[in-house]
Parts: C-alpha cells; structure tokens; sequence
C-alpha cells in the first residue's frame, strides 16, 4: 500500500488515507516517512525528499495541536515538506487553509506531495474537504485484513477473529477476544464523542449489538427503533455514525430493468466479523459455530472480503424480488460486466431455485458460489463453486 500511496503524492498535492481505528494508517504513514528519503520516490519537482523534509503531526497529541493553533503561518513556514497530519479531522477548521496552501504553492511549481491526511471517517471528512479541496486530493481507503494478505490456511481464522492485525495475531483467542473488546470499548467511550457525537456510549453499544445479532438482515428502522425506545430519526443518525465510521456497511438493492418489484431496503452489515463476534460474547471458533449468526457472519465475512479486494470501480449490490428470487452479492464490473455471486458455509454447497431464478431477472455474464473450502469445480447452469481465496485473487486480478 505504501507504493500506492506515495504514487498518489506524486501527482496530488493532498492524499487522504481513511480507515478505522487500529487499522495501521500511522504505520502506513511512517512508511510513506521512510519511503519519501529514498532517491526517486517521489519527483523532486514535487517534494524534497531531503531527510529532514517530512513532518508528522498526530492531531491526538495536545502539543501537535497547539503548533497549528495558527495553521498559514505554520504549515507556510514548511512548504517544502511533505506534512503527514495523523487524526486530521479532529481539526476540520484546517480544510480552507489547507486550499490556500495548497494553491499558492501550484503557483510556485509545488503541484504534488504537500500533504497525507489520515482520518479514521469516511463521509465526515469528505464532506470536510469537498467544499474546499475538490480537484486537489486523492482519497484512499485503509481496510483490515483480507485474505490474500494471510497464508493459504489461514481463512477461518481471519474470519474468527476478524481483519485487525493485533487481533488475528494474538498469540489466543482469548487474547484476541480481549483485544477486541478493548477496542469495542475504546471507540465508545473515547473515539465516538471525539467525532462530536452525543449519543450515550450504553445506547450505541446496545445498537451495535442489535446489528449484530441481525447482520445481513434488511434495514427496518421501526424495530430497532422500538427495541431500543427511540424515535426512527435517531436510528438513522446512529446508523449513518457507524457507517461514517467504516465500521458497519449499507449494502445497497441492485436496481434492475426487470418487471418484478424488487426489495429497496439496503442490507446492513457489520464490516468486522472479529468485531461481531466480540459484541455477541463469542470468544473461539466452537462458540461461533453453534451460535445462530454464523451463517449470516460468514455471508458478511465473504462480501467484505471480495469487496476489499475488488478494483476500486467496482459496485457492489444485492437483488431480491419480492417473489424470493436472490442473489448475496451482484458485483458490477467495467463495461457494466455483471457478476452473480451466492455465499454459502459448507464445502459442498446447493444452490436454491431462487437464485436461479434471481439470475433468470438480471442475466449476469458470470455466476459463483462461494463455499467453506478450496476446490473449484461448475456446477449446473453454468456456475462455478469457488473458495474465497480464489474469487478474491479473480477480482483483484481486474484492477
């Protein structure tokens, strides 16, 4: 990621790294460091690359904030670095000034690598720099780990504990579980109110769990508005934080040119199934395995996965008529390729009627299901069985 990174800052004047909490942004960052000292990393028309010339600040540190209590005169002191700002949008006011660095410096030939910009909010800090950095920054999103980035052996594991490195490396599960708990308990209690919200940690908690126990169920507001005794309003402002956090996905209903009315309510899901599980109290593999959320963990599990992996043009969808036919993930390709993919545990997996069905409506150029194993092999009707693994390293392969 870190060649990625550093070939966006040699053509952007801002980069914005986005990912959650204790995903590894400050240490993709401190690479980027590194990386900005080699010879021909970065064209010298664009940065100096000189080894006193990058500058990181960690907005989480009251020292760090203090020096940008006055952010022009600052930062303009230090327009030949490349300034990595870590937690940026605990500062949103720093957008305006950032535009007026950043063009006056594309006056004076500096149009790249001013600065990489880390936050831990998608939405937030988007709509904090598309009122004043629209044309001048290229966003790159920071995920757990999927799994082309394990061993062959290691799926079921990074489904357990989930994608964050200090959780799947746990030398237990009860290390990991323990992780996991501290970081459930650090984003409610510390991160959450940091982004402005006042929503009660217990009551978010309770919500998030509510999502759990119903992962990959459809959005129904008036439910989880009545089990938790508040208004519509207020589920949809606790869903859009959790969203805006990376932490839960809206997947949205494929919209068809079919006759059949079709389901327009989105798919909501936990994007962590470590996180899932944690939040459900189940510490190891048996505990998951005989809770009923397995299925729906391992459907999520699957989807952020290929999602992670897949270019970064691709759509990802679901489709369901209101006469059953369904399909788990419609992924939309270039040249409006259509690929239908179904999620199912066991290693020897059958497909329903509707699914074909499902395949009939929309007439997908290639059709998967994803099972628990490794083997590839067609099924009837021209699908293919296939581990994740293998689809994962299909999709990547399109980038």
């Amino acid at each position: 990621m870190a060649p990625v990174v550093v070939e966006r800052l040699r053509h952007s004047p801002a980069v914005a790294l986005l990912g959650p909490r204790q995903v590894g942004k400050t240490t993709l960052a401190r690479q980027v460091f590194a990386r900005t000292h080699q010879a021909g990393e970065i064209n010298s028309d664009a940065i100096n690359t000189s080894s006193n010339e990058t500058l990181y600040l960690d907005l989480d540190l009251d020292a760090d904030r203090r020096k940008l209590a006055d952010p022009e005169s600052y930062l303009s002191a230090r327009e030949n670095m490349l300034v990595i700002i870590d937690e940026v949008h605990r500062a949103p006011e720093i957008f305006r000034t950032l535009r007026s660095l950043i063009d006056d410096g594309i006056r004076r030939g500096r149009s790249a690598g001013r600065f990489l910009l880390l936050g831990s909010a998608s939405i937030e800090l988007l709509n904090q720099s598309s009122e004043t950095l629209a044309g001048r920054i290229a966003f790159l999103e920071l995920t757990p780990l999927d799994v082309l980035e394990i061993p062959d052996d290691g799926a079921e594991r990074l489904w357990i504990r989930g994608g964050f490195a200090k959780s799947h490396l746990a030398e237990s599960d009860q290390q990991s579980a323990t992780w996991r708990d501290d970081f459930i308990r650090t984003y409610l209690h510390r991160d959450i109110p940091s982004f402005g919200s006042s929503v009660p940690a217990e009551t978010l908690r309770r919500f998030w769990t509510m999502l759990a126990h119903v992962q990959g169920g459809l959005h129904n507001a008036a439910a989880l508005a009545k089990s938790l005794s508040v208004e519509g309003k207020s589920i949809a402002r606790y869903l859009d934080l959790l969203v805006d956090l990376l932490l839960v996905r809206r997947l949205p209903p494929y919209s068809a040119n079919t006759r059949k009315r079709l389901v327009k309510s989105p798919k909501i899901y936990i994007r962590d199934s470590g996180v899932i599980h944690s939040l459900l109290g189940l510490r190891d593999t048996e505990a998951v395995l005989g809770h009923p959320v397995s299925g729906a963990s391992w459907e999520g599990f699957v989807i952020e996965n290929i999602l992670r992996c897949a270019p970064k043009f691709a759509e990802g969808a679901f489709y369901r008529s209101s006469a059953g036919a369904e399909i788990d993930l419609v992924l939309t390709l270039s040249g409006n390729e259509v690929w239908a993919i179904e999620i199912k545990r066991g290693g020897a997996p059958k497909l329903e009627r509707g699914f074909y069905n499902a395949c009939e409506d929309i007439a997908p150029q290639r059709k998967f299901v994803v099972h628990g194993g490794e083997e590839r092999y067609p099924m009837a009707n021209g699908v293919e069985a296939i581990g994740l693994a293998e689809i994962c390293r299909e999709v990547a392969a399109l980038a």
